[in-house]
């Protein structure tokens, strides 16, 4: 598995573990411990989880929990007036606030590759628009994070 590869499966680990995270209120460190024992590669229900790079999955997951406020900040300033996070549903406020996470705190990516790989992210659960929707957000939030 390539690297790009095992980035991306961590990508879609984070966005699980951080609805799991909001929809039951479970710590950081115990989260990550049921992901990296039990999810990230493992065979569940007969579908094959790909090899997720741990420690970037780890990153996004942690970093997104120690930044939830600036990160919840940064979205809101880019929803439509009117439009409260809280709004969303739990899926899309976990991909977007990963997207917004790697944007603000891991210059190593680049922009483009955040934005495509959380809107591939986004086709996982839904619709076009949906997709459409993290792409123009995330593009956002990229201008003023990183200029």
């Amino acid at each position: 598995m390539t690297r790009s590869q095992s980035r991306s499966a961590a990508r879609l680990a984070a966005v699980q573990a951080l609805y799991q995270q909001e929809m039951e209120g479970t710590a950081i460190a115990p989260l990550l411990h049921e992901f990296h024992e039990h999810r990230l590669g493992a065979t569940i229900e007969g579908v094959t989880y790909a090899e997720a790079e741990q420690s970037f999955f780890d990153d996004v997951v942690r970093g997104v929990g120690a930044r939830r406020l600036e990160i919840d900040r940064l979205v809101t300033a880019k929803l439509g007036e009117g439009w409260k996070l809280e709004r969303l549903d739990r899926p899309m406020r976990a991909i977007l606030r990963a997207g917004t996470y790697e944007l603000i705190a891991r210059p190593d990516v680049p922009v483009a590759s955040v934005i495509s790989e959380y809107v591939d992210v986004a086709k996982a659960f839904y619709d076009k628009r949906e997709s459409g929707f993290v792409n123009g957000l995330l593009d956002a939030v990229a201008k003023d994070a990183r200029g």
